[in-house]
């Protein structure tokens, strides 16, 4: 069996627009899967923060430092 051109290459070929829709709806499709997958590493994310921070104790506040009057000169 031997093997063809037509097997290998569209006999027809797409428009102009044709090809701009399929361009369009594959750029959207990787766009939407990478807003799917940082949505997701940011709730990981954001989960083992919380996690954290719950095993940690709560830090005791700061002391507030006094303010030294200005010297008359």
């Amino acid at each position: 069996m031997a093997a063809t051109k037509d097997e290998f290459f569209n006999p027809t070929k797409l428009s102009a627009r044709d090809k701009a829709a399929a361009t369009d709806h594959t750029a959207r499709s990787i766009i939407s899967a990478e807003a799917t997958q940082r949505e997701k590493k940011t709730e990981k994310l954001r989960q083992l923060r919380l996690e954290r921070e719950a095993a940690e104790p709560a830090p005791a506040p700061a002391r507030a430092k006094g303010r030294k009057a200005p010297a008359d000169h």
